[in-house]
């Protein structure tokens, strides 16, 4: 009994998936990209933008999970998360989610109204995606590069940095590649389980809209959009507008190959059948991702007056 009592709360944080706050730290972008990093305003406004985030986020993670538990049941992997293997009752889950979404409002309540509006977006966004639109093909993938770029729009309402049209079309393009690459990755593993099945029911993953013959679509797709990413940088790099935050906007040129490298591998290693369904929480535990973006942060410096002589 006692062992099981203190294993409660670890299954609650499991629930909460704060592995995946990681996601959220794409709110600090604007003050990062403003060097305004040791300003302690923006930095504040960015931690408690950070935190409301993801207190929001994991109250929809524990919705979708009551909503997928049969679908999770039947999945390789999801089938461990503690609802659906039954190792936390469900009545944890209407427990979770107030209590989740108190926190993000009350934090939410301390920055300016902007940021407010934006969370607004961001529940009914995510809220339309677990109820209905996780079931239309396409329609879900866009959904999810949305709110990835609405977590870096998020970030400016908070702190009142404005950020670039570049940055958010550069984000939307980036995002939509990795939202079709967690795709990609559920279609493989389907195609893998149907390869010695004659029911064509099989053919389709649970509660999505897509049959294991989009593969090849949603390679198209995922690919193209990363690599106009790279290009939308390209663009940038080229801009008058670069010359307000760099002195030296040429060395920015560094960092386009070493962009299309990693989206390269990402797409690599999910066709080997290596990547996890979530690249960004691949990416986290990625040496090759980290040292790409120390080299990458690097070339910033560099290119920036920062080090200006």
């Amino acid at each position: 009994m006692g062992a099981k009592r203190s294993s409660f709360p670890r299954l609650g944080i499991d629930e909460i998936r704060m592995r995946q706050w990681v996601k959220n730290l794409l709110v600090f972008l604007p003050t990062l990209l403003a060097y305004r990093f040791l300003d302690s305003g923006p930095l504040l406004h960015s931690s408690l933008a950070f935190f409301s985030f993801s207190f929001g986020a994991s109250a929809v993670y524990v919705l979708n999970d009551l909503l997928d538990l049969e679908a999770d049941r039947h999945h390789p992997e999801k089938r461990h998360r503690p609802f659906a293997s039954g190792r936390l009752p469900l009545q944890a889950g209407y427990v979770l989610i107030p209590i989740l979404l108190a926190a993000s409002l009350g934090l939410a309540a301390l920055l300016p109204r902007e940021f407010a509006i934006v969370l607004a977006v961001y529940f009914a966004a995510t809220s339309l995606y677990s109820f209905r639109l996780k079931q239309v093909a396409l329609v879900d993938i866009l959904l999810l590069a949305s709110l990835y770029t609405l977590r870096i729009i998020a970030g400016s309402a908070a702190t009142g940095i404005t950020v670039s049209e570049w940055l958010l079309a550069f984000s939307m393009f980036l995002f939509l590649s990795l939202a079709a690459v967690k795709r990609y990755v559920e279609l493989l593993r389907l195609r893998q389980r149907i390869n010695d099945s004659e029911h064509e029911g099989e053919a389709r993953i649970k509660r999505r809209g897509y049959y294991a013959g989009d593969l090849e679509l949603i390679v198209q797709m995922g690919l193209s959009s990363g690599y106009i990413a790279v290009l939308v940088l390209a663009l940038y790099i080229s801009s008058d507008a670069v010359a307000e935050l760099y002195d030296r906007p040429q060395v920015l040129w560094f960092v386009c190959p070493l962009l299309l490298y990693w989206i390269s591998r990402i797409w690599l290693l999910a066709h080997r059948g290596v990547l996890q369904e979530d690249p960004l929480s691949f990416a986290v535990n990625d040496r090759i991702t980290w040292l790409i973006a120390a080299i990458s942060a690097s070339v910033l410096l560099v290119a920036s007056s920062l080090f200006e002589s």
